[in-house]
């Protein structure tokens, strides 16, 4: 049987607050839950195998936005999930059936949110709103201007409405007025530059802590220093002692000594943790999280394969990847500010060397695109340096618990 693997993307808010993610699962022509008429057991015992066991993970405690044909809720695979966990999303529906309405409502009474996706607006719809809980409405397809009505149809039922294929923050703020609760697409992934702009006093100081852990050796002195000019980044840091210090009494007296305390390897990891977290804001959280298990994925899939050479370079490219989406300034300007490497400059701007190509697969891989920023596809890439996708797979669900782990929210 073939393997399915899950990439996702998240939605958000109008507080830009990530409420779940979307999965998104490969090796199928249209990329969603595979259809069940023709293997029924087969499609059964994927989920059974990979996909229960792994969607907390993923997710990161947030709902999980699964894709099910008309077969799959006939046949009741949702049941399978706690109805707490996830959100059924109803695809390839042309339009709605008495057997479709007897379905959904099986479903809704049994406390399940049902998301209806592919709408198109069509009236006939509407008999399925009493036991909807989100429309999601792909916006590259319907014109804005057209949902008010629509708008005022779902409202008595409380349904909330996602958009999908918002592209930019100016696209976001005119939804959210049209009246639109979620929002689903690269606008968090895409910088939006602004030429000019002046990094602000602590975004400064928070890419000169990033600039220290370049150094060979650390400077446990220098460290503690920047870290003290700033109260969450001192509460972060004893924080952090507190969690590798774990079944000892540790008495800290001064920061250096709890800088110290951590060892160089791991003050490097927790040090740019904190820099990123603090340069993150609610627009940049989840684009924060990403880098994060970019990082993550980059240094495990560095020690395999043809990557060892660019090991020691992996977490912090990963790390950086998104930077200039939180700074919105470009990657180019960004790199000057840094001592970095030569092959991990080259990997952030221009993707280019072994740095990039690890880089470009991995963020390809974590985002569910085939195609890469440089020549080629995934599936390719995979290929030519000698990664398993079941292997890749594994190294991101790591890399997400991981993440949940730093609750870099309260850092």
């Amino acid at each position: 049987m073939k393997n399915t693997y899950i990439a996702r993307q998240a939605i958000f808010n109008e507080k830009s607050e990530t409420i779940g993610y979307e999965l998104l699962f490969r090796d199928s022509p249209d990329n969603k839950f595979p259809d069940v008429e023709h293997d029924v057991a087969s499609s059964k015992l994927i989920i059974q195998n990979h996909i229960h066991g792994d969607i907390q993970k993923i997710c990161m405690g947030k709902l999980a936005f699964i894709n099910f044909t008309e077969n799959c809720l006939i046949h009741k695979f949702p049941l399978m999930f706690d109805k707490d966990t996830i959100v059924i999303e109803l695809v390839g529906q042309e339009k709605p059936t008495k057997k479709l309405l007897k379905i959904i409502k099986f479903y809704y009474d049994k406390g399940y949110k049902v998301a209806l996706t592919e709408y198109d607006l069509a009236p006939h719809w509407d008999l399925l709103f009493p036991y909807i809980d989100i429309v999601k409405i792909d916006i590259e397809k319907i014109n804005t201007k057209r949902i008010p009505p629509a708008v005022a149809r779902m409202r008595r039922f409380n349904i909330a409405i996602a958009a999908e294929k918002v592209e930019t923050k100016n696209q976001k703020q005119t939804l959210a007025e049209v009246g639109f609760n979620y929002f689903q697409g690269y606008f968090y992934h895409q910088p939006e530059i602004i030429k000019g702009q002046a990094l602000a006093p602590i975004k400064a100081q928070m890419l000169q802590l990033l600039n220290e852990t370049f150094n060979y050796p650390l400077n446990y002195e220098t460290v503690a220093e920047i870290i003290s000019h700033d109260v969450n980044l001192t509460v972060g840091l004893l924080k952090m002692v507190n969690n590798v210090a774990t079944g000892a009494i540790v008495e800290i007296t001064s920061l250096k000594q709890a800088a110290a305390y951590l060892g160089e390897e791991k003050l490097r990891q927790f040090v740019s943790i904190l820099a990123l977290s603090n340069l993150t804001s609610e627009t940049t959280d989840e684009v924060c999280k990403q880098a994060l298990i970019t990082g993550k994925m980059m240094f495990a899939l560095s020690d395999k394969g043809d990557f060892k050479s660019v090991s020691d370079f992996a977490f912090i490219t990963g790390l950086l990847s998104a930077i200039e989406v939180m700074l919105s300034i470009p990657m180019a300007e960004i790199v000057k500010t840094m001592p970095l490497a030569q092959p991990i400059e080259n990997a952030l701007v221009t993707h280019d060397g072994l740095l990039g190509q690890l880089l470009d697969l991995t963020t390809s891989f974590i985002l569910g695109h085939e195609n890469l920023k440089t020549d080629g596809n995934l599936s390719e890439s995979l290929q030519q340096y000698s990664l398993d996708k079941k292997q890749v797979q594994e190294e991101f669900l790591k890399a997400s618990e991981w993440c949940k782990s730093l609750n870099i929210e309260n850092l």
